[in-house]
């Protein structure tokens, strides 16, 4: 039997930048998407109004008065209780198709406690973008590594080498992220270390549906 999707509730613990950037990030992705805006528990002009609220009260709050702080905290319990709101209506909508659940901007909760191990051994892992046509690729680092490339491709021609594309990067942090991509389309990644013996060779390839 399929694993139900749930959606993360992390959001819940963000800082307040962190927080905002989510909270864009939802509102752009669900905002003209089919998939979502029927049926949904608020008008969306209704959370971009909230978002525009709880980025104003952080700013103020940047003084340190008591009273900003208070408005602050009051705003975001306000973005939060919306998101959670809209996190089970995606849940619902998607109707346990993971590809559409992921284009909503909301993460999946993970299913076990341990730590999400690397998903080959040059990339520890690969997320959506903030934007749809966006992936971001963590590298991992390795030692004495002066530079790193990370190349991709559609996976229906990454068997070609003028299919590939390569993105040189000076450190693992922070992540590259890979603009440009067709949304519903699967592409394969490989990311390598440049050392004093030159370049490493690619490293095995990990695929991602683009949302």
């Amino acid at each position: 039997m399929a694993q139900l999707i749930q959606a993360s509730l992390a959001f819940t613990k963000m800082a307040a930048a962190e927080l905002l950037s989510f909270l864009n990030a939802v509102y752009a992705r669900i905002k003209d998407n089919p998939a979502f805006t029927l049926s949904l528990p608020f008008d969306i002009a209704v959370l971009k109004t909230a978002i525009d609220g709880y980025a104003a009260a952080v700013n103020e709050a940047l003084d340190g008065s008591k009273k900003a702080i208070a408005e602050r905290n009051r705003q975001r319990e306000v973005v939060i209780k919306m998101l959670r709101q809209l996190a089970h209506h995606v849940e619902a909508a998607s109707k346990d198709d993971l590809t559409v659940f992921l284009s909503s901007g909301f993460d999946l909760r993970p299913t076990g406690r341990t730590k999400t191990p690397p998903v080959s051994q040059s990339i520890q892992k690969i997320d959506s973008g903030d934007n749809s046509g966006q992936l971001v690729v963590s590298v991992a680092a390795v030692p004495d590594a002066y530079s790193y490339q990370v190349r991709w491709a559609p996976a229906s021609t990454a068997g070609t080498d003028t299919a590939w594309t390569i993105h040189s990067v000076g450190k693992t942090k922070p992540p590259v992220t890979i603009g440009s991509l067709t949304p519903g389309t699967a592409y394969v990644f490989q990311a390598r270390a440049l050392t004093d013996t030159g370049f490493t060779d690619w490293s095995d390839s990990v695929t991602r549906i683009c949302t």
